[in-house]
């Protein structure tokens, strides 16, 4: 049986970070299973996964290449996997005091990343396993004030993201304007015949 392949355009509301003003997106979900609304639908929550995993692999090095056991690698990943989720708890108490839309606009996912990571290990260091109790007993709605307290304290500023300005456009050839540009490779293989 041939299947059949369905394009679907979904126009944006934001540019995406290259300009783009729609996507295409290629399924192969009849119509009777899944209509272009549910199929855009999907494929956001879809982003949002990847996104997630961008983040794991980008901020808290869930693929580590030397790890060649696949006990070992997945062991790293799932690790990374709760730091995930306790970065993204950090994320949401910050949200819930300073808004989500600053946060997600100002706030810098890579120096969050790179304070938990060093606070973490002077932590260890610095206060005994004993104290930790007190968390792992604390009931939710305590937890949770708790948390929204420490992120009114917490200094934006000091993790603010650094936007990349517009990528330069290349310098126009100064020489050789009318011969187009010929690889080394295909020189030294011309003579080698």
């Amino acid at each position: 049986k041939e299947n059949i392949f369905r394009r679907i355009r979904v126009n944006l509301k934001e540019e995406t970070r290259d300009g783009d003003k729609n996507i295409c997106i290629i399924t192969d979900l009849p119509k009777k299973v899944a209509n272009a609304r549910k199929i855009a639908e999907l494929y956001r929550d879809r982003w949002t996964i990847e996104t997630a995993f961008q983040k794991l692999e980008s901020y808290l090095n869930s693929e580590i290449n030397t790890l060649g056991y696949p006990r070992a690698a997945l062991f790293g990943f799932c690790v990374a996997l709760v730091s995930y989720m306790i970065f993204s708890v950090i994320e949401a108490a910050l949200a819930s005091v300073h808004g989500s839309e600053k946060i997600e606009r100002e706030v810098s996912t890579y120096y969050i990343a790179d304070e938990i990571s060093g606070t973490y290990r002077g932590m260890m260091i610095a206060i005994d396993e004993e104290e930790w109790k007190v968390f792992r007993e604390m009931e939710l709605s305590v937890f949770i004030f708790l948390l929204k307290q420490m992120a009114r304290k917490v200094r934006l500023s000091d993790y603010k993201k650094h936007p990349r300005g517009p990528k330069k456009s290349r310098p126009k050839r100064e020489r050789c304007k009318s011969k187009p540009h010929v690889a080394t490779y295909r020189l030294i293989a011309k003579r080698k015949k």
